[in-house]
């Protein structure tokens, strides 16, 4: 049986996670195809190279991850950040695969596998831990994105709230 506590805590944190995404396709709908692969400076990520970091980190820490270590083997993280210009079609594609990856596999965590340890780099943690950070490092990526994308609209930036 399922505890009310888990169900209120599954339900805040997918609402929290469903409001990120939201809240960065719209600054993207803002962007023209351009736009996705600009940056404020040279040492800086476009958000092209930021929605592909999240994604490859949502596939990869989100994938088997009771069988397999949340750093996948195949997951290349230095190409993640590699400037490129996809279209904005790719660029959503691979966009809703991380997201289908982390969102589905939450949804079918239960309430016995929160304690359970998982492993990333090897080193143990229990999935509430795993979800905890993920939602603190997308979090902080969505937040890069509507920098970015207000920092390059500027005065044609509608707000997001």
């Amino acid at each position: 049986m399922t505890s009310s506590l888990f169900t209120a805590y599954k339900i805040a944190v997918q609402a929290r996670l469903h409001e990120m995404k939201r809240t960065a396709e719209a600054a993207l709908e803002q962007l023209d195809e351009t736009g996705l692969s600009w940056t404020p400076d040279q040492g800086s990520n476009s958000i092209a190279v930021i929605v592909k970091h999240m994604s490859g980190h949502m596939i990869s820490r989100w994938t088997d991850i009771f069988t397999t270590d949340g750093e996948k083997p195949d997951r290349n993280r230095e190409a993640e950040f590699i400037p490129d210009q996809p279209t904005r079609q790719a660029l959503l594609e691979r966009w809703e695969r991380g997201w289908e990856a982390f969102l589905g596999q939450l949804e079918a965590i239960g309430e016995p596998q929160l304690l359970t340890e998982i492993y990333i780099y090897g080193k143990p943690l229990t999935v509430i831990e795993a979800i905890e950070k993920s939602l603190y490092h997308y979090a902080y990526h969505t937040g890069q994105i509507v920098y970015i994308a207000k920092e390059q609209l500027k005065d044609r930036w509608t707000s997001l709230s």
